[in-house]
């Protein structure tokens, strides 16, 4: 039960001391079995979903690393050990993620991962120089002894900068748009960047240094960001069509409800929501993998249908982690959505009923990808051809079921009746519609009845074509200047400018080499002259 803080000196330069250490807390505990539970599971998985890949060595290696780097995270007790696992968890993801690299989509998608977290990271380590000039620290016990002693302060753009750090890694809006394409990599990473490892970072941070941003207009901001990126991804969920897409943009928007929490005051509820999220979006993952692998790598919903009969054991594990992220009653995501809900409703109303809202959008799609992947007809000969995934691959599904019903029984609290009616309209309300609508459905009825907003959704309001404008306009503005530079600066003034220059001087010099030795001889005496009256005067 105790707290566990061992650590030995790394360097010492002045006044900086950096410590190699390690901090168990309860806070600490909790993340390593989240982190080491699900990871162990998906490893156990991905026995059976690599077994054919020819580089099943190179995977285990990488995920390994993923797993290695994130408990770094987790048991640091300084920033800079922080930061040192943050960028390598940020590498190992950019490994997994352009696994096969022989896909340009795959590639792609990597480097995308990598580069828009550098903009969050650059962020990160402005804010730790900046805590570090404030407080003379960068280890945890000793900042959170000097916020405590009321001896020294951050500002409100510090923490905002270190939360930068966490908008990259737990993909928070405008740094969002690399989450949707990270399932580019195999199925089991993606479980395993969703539920346990790299979008959960971030809000661990957040937690571990809470006491820092507590209190600093920054807290505003996470809340408000954390908000708009659970409603925008929610939205977005609704019109995707490929299964492993519509639980990424779920994973965005249940990020969003963890920011927002932190960003309310409740650091408790946001850990809560982590881990039971943890657990029913790896069987989610896990679940979309199994299907994946009996539709021989078939991903659109449209091209399943069916497979309820067929593969028994991932429709009921697949229903119950749908039913967690629902926030059904009784199971694991209803008591920590609940905690949210509380917290918005105590702080924010505006933030609570765009929590509601986006309750029930997350309702509405979920029930769509279930009803149209499980139920109804096989739209397919895979589907019609499917069977279930062997032991290795369903054990790891069963396993985490449990979890994603029992979790959030550790850490329930008696709901506030407003919030528990309003949780109970808009679970019965979502699945309600999405099941008229889709039920025997052949193909999506939504895009005829929203007209542009479904095309926007689709293409996910544009973010990826605006950020491509963008950075072209910025690359060819740089190349012009850099063009204007090099063509007028260096070329002109400094070559062109030295060379006329030095042929001014040359003719003007010329013009006294006359060859006749009287003019000299008169130069040479008047030089004199001037020396000797300034030498005398």
């Amino acid at each position: 039960g105790g707290e566990l803080h061992p650590s030995v000196t790394w360097l010492a330069i002045g006044g900086l001391q950096i410590d190699i250490g390690l901090q168990i807390d309860q806070l600490g505990k909790l993340m390593l079995c989240v982190v080491t539970g699900v990871g162990s599971l998906i490893h156990i998985f991905s026995l059976g979903y690599m077994k054919e890949d020819h580089d099943f060595s190179r995977y285990f290696a990488f995920l390994s690393l993923f797993i290695f780097s994130m408990l770094g995270i987790v048991l640091a007790d300084n920033f800079v050990m922080m930061f040192i696992f943050w960028e390598l968890v940020g590498v190992s993801s950019y490994l997994l993620i352009g696994f096969w690299f022989e896909k340009p989509s795959a590639a792609d998608a990597a480097k995308k991962a990598f580069l828009t977290n550098r903009v969050g990271d650059f962020g990160f380590l402005l804010g730790i120089l900046m805590v570090w000039a404030a407080l003379g620290s960068v280890g945890f016990a000793d900042l959170a002894k000097s916020v405590s002693d009321g001896t020294a302060t951050i500002t409100g753009l510090a923490g905002f900068l270190i939360f930068c750090g966490a908008m990259g890694k737990s993909a928070q809006a405008p740094l969002h748009v690399w989450l949707p394409d990270a399932m580019e990599g195999p199925t089991p990473v993606s479980a395993l960047i969703h539920a346990a490892t790299m979008v959960a970072a971030g809000v661990y941070m957040l937690c571990r240094v809470f006491f820092l941003i507590d209190g600093t207009w920054a807290m505003e901001a996470i809340a408000w960001i954390g908000g708009l990126t659970s409603l925008m991804a929610a939205l977005m969920a609704v019109q995707q069509d490929d299964i492993k897409r519509i639980l990424a943009y779920s994973t965005l928007s249940q990020l969003g409800y963890m920011m927002m929490a932190v960003g309310l005051g409740s650091p408790d509820a946001a850990m809560f929501h982590l881990t039971t999220h943890a657990s029913f979006k790896a069987l989610l993952f896990l679940g979309a993998g199994s299907v994946i692998v009996a539709l021989h790598h078939e991903q659109d919903i449209w091209k399943m249908g069916g497979l309820r009969d067929r593969m028994p054991k991932t429709y009921w594990t697949f229903l119950i982690g749908t039913m967690a992220l629902c926030g059904v009653p009784l199971f694991s995501g209803f008591f920590s959505k609940e905690a949210i809900l509380d917290v918005a409703l105590e702080n924010n109303i505006l933030l609570f009923f765009v929590a509601v809202f986006v309750a029930l959008l997350t309702t509405f799609y979920m029930t769509r990808l279930f009803v149209v992947a499980f139920m109804g007809e096989p739209r397919s000969v895979h589907a019609e051809q499917a069977k279930e995934s062997p032991a290795v691959m369903t054990v790891p599904l069963l396993v985490l079921a449990v979890p994603s019903v029992l979790a959030g029984y550790f850490y329930a609290h008696a709901p506030n009746p407003l919030v528990l009616a309003a949780s109970l309209v808009v679970v019965v309300f979502g699945m309600l519609v999405a099941n008229t609508l889709y039920s025997g459905a052949k193909a999506d009825p939504l895009p005829a009845k929203l007209g542009l907003l479904a095309k926007a959704l689709r293409q996910r309001f544009w973010f990826d074509e605006i950020y491509q404008w963008l950075i072209d306009q910025v690359q060819e503005n740089l190349a012009k200047l850099a063009d204007a530079i090099d063509r007028w600066v260096i070329a002109g003034l400094l070559v062109r400018g030295t060379h006329g220059t030095t042929e001014l001087a040359a003719r003007v010099l010329r013009l006294a080499q006359t060859g006749n030795l009287q003019t000299y001889a008169f130069w040479f005496a008047a030089g004199m002259a001037v020396l000797l009256v300034f030498t005398l005067s």
